[in-house]
């Protein structure tokens, strides 16, 4: 009887450690996917030749589509999120509409302080909400310690994985993560706000709290990311959202050595882990006043918003760095003939390489499809004649 409960014992261990190595293999290797038969995307980033511009547009996987209305019928937001069937459904509708040059995974920066912890709802008509902000630094002990993402986090790195496979290699996959400042102001203010007074409160009143809780966000960011592009995210890009409502001294001081520290820590440990690094891109939107030093830190591309001037971003980051960016959304309310002019405008600007087109935002729930489409198009046939006459020339 003895041994027998012995034996049964060393089994259960056996498959227990087998189970254990199953595990860590799956977060640490990548898998075989289709062959990718348009880069263009991945070649801007690295500042390698294109023949046209590169375009995409930052929520371009959800709330314009019809589709996407009538399954958010069906499912709250955040069951789309952590149900990776229909976050990769989601992920590929805007291909079938629009002819990007990459896919974004759909999710919400907000899965972050979820794992951390905090308990996040998507209120219709008012959006993200925190029932328990951070109110006090003593509130910084509800959150997790350590967070292990491969546990906390693994619907999103499933997702992935199938969006991968079902993309047959159409487009890259951009997979993303807010970064630091964004989702510790979110944490404290409980949800949007117009001064976000409360959070920038601790940046003057808990400076060595606010430090503490940017950083505990900093190390389940990096693991997150890392872990995205084990499951086969193509390209990284990190969510600065509120970066406008700080001066030039605070975004220094509070946002910057984040997010340099996440380009770095994400393209040392995927190295340590024999994986090839993803281009990485960084928009802080409304960071006008920093665009020099957000090309130091280590990303291959920083996104703008439409309140900078091409010109003036290509000459504070030189050749060191794909810029992308940055028509205003609201130009896409405009007549077709305009927006066709604003669109060349802007591509005329830029100019044809080491540049990525796109929104300065993400597109708004009642824009027209169609209007998306006519940007998308004339990126791409405005970029091609550009670089044709270069080279007739």
């Amino acid at each position: 009887m003895r041994g027998d409960l012995e034996a049964g014992i060393r089994r259960t261990k056996h498959f227990s450690a087998l189970l254990d190595r199953i595990k860590m293999s799956a977060s640490t290797e990548i898998q075989a996917f289709p062959p990718l038969r348009n880069d263009l995307i991945l070649r801007a980033a690295r500042r390698e030749k294109v023949e046209r511009v590169p375009v995409w547009m930052m929520r371009q996987a959800g709330r314009i589509l019809p589709e996407f209305r009538a399954i958010r019928e069906k499912y709250d937001f955040f069951t789309l999120c952590q149900t990776p069937e229909l976050a990769c459904e989601v992920t590929l509708m805007p291909l079938n509409h629009f002819d990007v040059d990459a896919a974004i995974l759909f999710s919400d920066i907000l899965v972050i302080p979820q794992a951390m912890g905090l308990k996040v709802e998507m209120i219709p008509g008012k959006g993200p909400s925190f029932p328990e902000p951070i109110q006090t630094p003593k509130d910084l002990e509800r959150l997790k310690e350590h967070v292990d993402v491969n546990e906390s986090l693994n619907y999103v790195f499933q997702a992935i994985t199938k969006t991968r496979h079902a993309l047959q290699g159409s487009v890259p996959l951009i997979g993303f993560s807010g970064a630091p400042w964004t989702l510790m102001a979110y944490s404290i203010e409980g949800g949007g706000s117009t001064t976000f007074s409360k959070s920038k409160a601790w940046l003057y009143v808990h400076s060595e709290d606010a430090h503490r809780f940017l950083q505990l966000i900093t190390d389940v960011i990096v693991d997150y990311l890392v872990g995205q592009v084990i499951a086969g995210a193509q390209l990284l890009q990190l969510f600065e959202s509120h970066a406008g409502i700080l001066g030039h001294e605070m975004f220094c001081k509070f946002s910057m050595p984040y997010l340099q520290q996440i380009a770095t820590k994400v393209k040392q440990k995927l190295t340590e882990k024999s994986v090839e690094p993803v281009p990485m891109i960084v928009f802080a939107k409304g960071a006008h006043y920093a665009i020099q030093e957000l090309a130091t830190l280590g990303y291959d591309v920083v996104s703008i918003d439409w309140t900078v001037e091409p010109e003036l971003a290509k000459m504070h980051v030189r050749e060191a760095i794909t810029l992308q960016g940055n028509l205003d959304p609201c130009a896409l309310y405009s007549s077709n003939e305009d927006l066709i002019t604003y669109t060349k405008n802007m591509v005329k600007h830029f100019g044809t390489q080491q540049y990525i087109a796109n929104l300065g935002h993400g597109v708004y729930p009642d824009m027209d499809p169609e209007k998306c489409k006519l940007f998308v198009d004339t990126v791409h046939k405005y970029s091609s004649e550009l670089n044709k006459d270069e080279i007739e020339d």
